[in-house]
């Protein structure tokens, strides 16, 4: 089979990510343009890719490239236009999470996909991470018994990455649909992906951008632009699911905390589990409480992590593989997301309609 020709849409930070996974699969596939508005930054990260082709219209790109496959890397008011303009052009498409602004631009996109019979997975890249392949093991070997209750956290106490962001025209939202997302699917991943019926949900905009200086784990490189701060700095919410779990998810962009944190927790019948950052299982055995960790590094390993990602696209893609984040769970999680914000703004729980 010939190599298949990918196309990269928004050369921002996350793009970096992609990219490295493109180029470990050299033997398999090779990234033949690049597409950013701004003309400066995609000429430095063609040359520094080694990217032949490069454009500052997707469509035109589309147009004059033969594409097998796209990376939709742009800012999420983006990611439904380009998504489906790929689909249209009769690519294969991966957009990076949050799939859309909405849950109806998602559904729109997962239309788009299936009319044109194209793949669509998104980017929920945890699902692909060594501490979920080894937490879904035990959870699917049924040494959980049944989850009800889980738990999940994505905590920054100084985190916001700045330019658009902050900026709810672009982003949609803050750290719930930028960080929330993450451990939100995380859970269904590990958990059979359940349907959610309702949420209750609060936000927060108290403590604004304006921070104390000092490095940040992730940084906007969409600084050229004027961009307001419009979004909140904390979230939080319990979800129902239909099949009686219950989930409680914190996120935050600025939260006067002691350190930044993030974790998954799971309570079911016969044991729980938690990673932070190493995977431990809490139960009870011969009569007595304990407290079990698995030998080794169980924690998330970063390194090849976008890489198994981009693997698992460009295979589903190939059809040598089954694609592990489909477009409908991209759904789900703008209904979970919709469902938040609209509880948020009203004072009540939302129900999550079908």
């Amino acid at each position: 089979m010939a190599k298949t020709k990918i196309a990269i849409i928004g050369c921002g930070g996350i793009s970096n990510c992609h990219i490295a996974g493109y180029k470990a699969l050299s033997d398999i596939c090779e990234v033949v343009a690049c597409c950013d508005i701004d003309a400066v930054k995609l000429a430095n990260y063609a040359k520094v890719n080694n990217i032949p082709a490069t454009y500052t219209d997707y469509n035109e790109m589309l147009a004059k490239e033969q594409i097998d496959a796209v990376s939709v890397c742009t800012w999420n008011a983006e990611h439904k236009n380009a998504t489906i303009a790929a689909l249209n052009a009769g690519c294969n498409v991966l957009c990076e999470k949050p799939m859309a602004m909405n849950e109806a631009e998602a559904i729109e996109m997962q239309k788009t996909a299936e009319k044109n019979g194209k793949l669509l997975q998104i980017g929920f890249v945890r699902r692909f991470g060594n501490d979920a392949d080894i937490l879904k093991k035990f959870i699917d070997a049924g040494d959980l018994g049944d989850i009800y209750y889980a738990k999940a956290t994505y905590l920054r106490r100084n985190g916001c990455p700045g330019g658009w962001f902050g900026d709810k025209e672009y982003s949609g939202g803050g750290p719930l649909i930028d960080l929330g997302v993450h451990v939100i699917d995380l859970v269904r991943y590990l958990t059979g992906c359940p349907k959610p019926i309702s949420v209750y949900g609060v936000t927060y905009d108290n403590l604004g951008p304006a921070r104390a200086g000092g490095a940040k784990g992730w940084v906007s490189t969409s600084l050229n632009k004027e961009f307001k701060y419009t979004v909140e700095d904390m979230a939080s919410a319990m979800i129902k699911f239909d099949n009686g779990m219950t989930l409680l998810v914190e996120a935050s962009f600025n939260l006067n905390l002691k350190n930044d944190t993030g974790n998954i927790e799971l309570f079911g019948t016969k044991a729980g589990a938690r990673i932070d950052p190493n995977i431990e299982f809490f139960g009870v055995q011969n009569d007595m409480l304990v407290d079990i960790r698995p030998a080794g590094n169980t924690a998330l390993d970063f390194n090849g992590l976008f890489e198994r990602e981009i693997r698992g696209f460009v295979t589903a893609a190939r059809g040598e593989s089954e694609c592990r984040a489909k477009a409908e769970d991209g759904v789900m999680l703008m209904k979970i997301i919709d469902a938040i914000y609209k509880s948020a703004a009203t004072g009540h729980e939302a129900i999550i309609e079908y």
